[in-house]
């Protein structure tokens, strides 16, 4: 899952019409949701199927926004819980979504022109 980008720039442009203060702002949504989702993906205290259901949808937002190693590893997570309860991909996810969230921390300090950059 490596060898996957962390975020298809192609696809988040095609996705915000070149845009780029657009994308800046979805990407923000992204990460905010992920700070709120990945957690509760893990948490004991909540069903298989709903555990599924947040990963559903944080695979879904993955998506929208071209976060390719998170939507693997989301949908990897979703077909164990759904299947049999377990999520032995969630450190994966976890991963995905950490260098995922430093990447974009990343590129968005590049591109503030507060920065000097």
């Amino acid at each position: 899952m490596r060898d996957l980008p962390l975020i298809d720039r192609a696809h988040l442009t095609a996705q915000t019409f070149g845009d780029a203060d657009l994308a800046r702002e979805v990407l923000g949504l992204f990460v905010d949701q992920c700070r709120r989702l990945t957690p509760m993906i893990g948490a004991p205290t909540l069903s298989a199927a709903e555990r599924a259901d947040l990963a559903h949808t944080l695979k879904g937002a993955a998506l929208g926004v071209g976060a390719v190693r998170v939507a693997t590893a989301g949908a990897a997570v979703e077909a164990s819980l759904r299947a049999d309860g377990a999520a032995p991909e969630l450190p994966e996810l976890e991963a995905a979504v950490a260098a995922t969230l430093a990447q974009i921390a990343e590129d968005g300090a590049a591109s503030d022109p507060s920065r000097g950059t």
